[in-house]
């Protein structure tokens, strides 16, 4: 019988979708190892099956590459099945499975194809699977900015499975972001149909209504900066909903998030930038305002002090008036000239009848703010003790 030659994997282990690289520079010439063997494509596929369960065995779950041996070799072997018999919808569909289950994305795409041309009338399953593989593919396109591909991928994603949550969220970020607004409400509404308590989607679909008001180029750099927010790179996220803000000064929920993210980042001057424009805008509400006297206050006072005494006068508001007092005493550590705190300080220890600390608290409060006429008041008392 024909034997069939186990096709290695230089040919296609490229790397995974999520961090294409360029190849890498070439080794000196080694003499290549001898090629296993197969009696038959159902002796390969075979092997291909035994190989991927104990793959699954001898690796943590989740933890599935093209470069782990024992799954490289179930790959090779499902290679040597098809190639021995391309038009079996069986070792297509394994080879394909492999793949996807590995997240070689590429591969695993080129692999569902080949299965679908054999076997049109595919189930859901495999439709599903491939659509992930499509997903994945789209998603790393979109991270390196490629919005096209990114979107087309996207789309073929939800012909093969309309209820993706995923494809669908992502096809709307890209419409958005391209400017294709009523597309996009139409994909978010797709979305929140397969997720109706994403607060995340609720979210964009709103933006999506209002985008026309803003334009492209500050939607775009929203849509990116809420990107950059999610994977963790917050300066560049800042960076983005600050661009996003100057392009479009009445897109307010830009000026939100720069000066949400702003106070985050501990920069009081990018708050109080950011918060003067949303809370001179129409839809500004009580928070804007909140966050501003905060981050204005934090230039003075920094806006780590501001923010443990803001701290500890909700615990003080809360009836914790001992968590209170060691909140208002590092708010005084943080930053010894913010006379806020000094009275806060005292008034907390005044009240649990600590006249000595509350003299002190008050004395700096009085030293500090002449115009503060309540300290001056019960240092007095303090000082007599009651």
């Amino acid at each position: 019988m024909t034997r069939i030659a186990l096709l290695t994997l230089s040919l296609f282990a490229a790397p995974l979708a999520q961090a294409q690289t360029a190849p890498a520079p070439s080794t000196p010439a080694q003499s290549a190892p001898e090629a296993p063997t197969y009696a038959s494509a159902a002796d390969a596929a075979t092997q291909a099956r035994d190989l991927a369960a104990r793959a699954r065995q001898a690796y943590p779950r989740g933890s599935a590459t093209i470069d782990q041996p024992l799954w490289k070799q179930a790959a090779a072997a499902a290679e040597a099945a098809v190639k021995a018999e391309p038009r079996n919808a069986g070792y297509l569909r394994l080879r394909a499975e492999i793949y996807t289950e590995v997240g070689f994305w590429r591969q695993a795409q080129l692999g569902w194809e080949a299965y679908f041309q054999v076997n049109p009338k595919a189930g859901a399953e495999e439709k599903r699977a491939a659509a992930t593989a499509l997903y994945n593919l789209g998603y790393a396109a979109y991270t390196r900015n490629q919005p096209s591909p990114a979107s087309a991928l996207f789309r073929q994603c939800l012909t093969l499975d309309p209820q993706n949550v995923l494809c669908a969220s992502w096809a709307a970020r890209t419409a958005l972001e391209g400017g294709q607004y009523t597309q996009a409400q139409e994909l978010y509404a797709q979305a929140l149909r397969g997720a109706p308590n994403d607060k995340s989607l609720a979210y964009f679909a709103g933006l999506a209504q209002k985008a026309g008001t803003y334009g492209p180029a500050a939607t775009r750099a929203f849509s990116r900066a809420y990107a950059d927010l999610d994977a963790g790179r917050k300066p560049q996220a800042l960076a983005g909903f600050q661009e996003a803000a100057r392009s479009a000064p009445n897109f307010i929920e830009a000026q939100r998030e720069a000066g949400r993210l702003a106070l985050e980042l501990g920069d009081a001057d990018a708050a109080v930038n950011a918060y003067q424009g949303a809370a001179g805008l129409p839809g500004a509400s009580a928070a804007d305002r909140y966050n501003l006297a905060l981050a204005q206050e934090g230039q003075q006072f920094g806006l780590g002090a501001v923010q443990t005494f803001r701290a500890a006068y909700a615990r003080y508001a809360a009836g914790d008036k001992a968590g209170a007092e060691t909140g208002f005493a590092q708010a005084t550590a943080q930053n010894a000239n913010y006379a806020k705190a000094w009275a806060w300080l005292g008034r907390v220890r005044y009240e649990v009848q600590n006249y000595a600390g509350a003299a002190e608290a008050y004395g700096n409060a009085a030293r500090l703010d002449p115009n503060d006429k309540t300290s001056a008041y019960y240092l007095r008392l303090a000082q007599q003790g009651k």
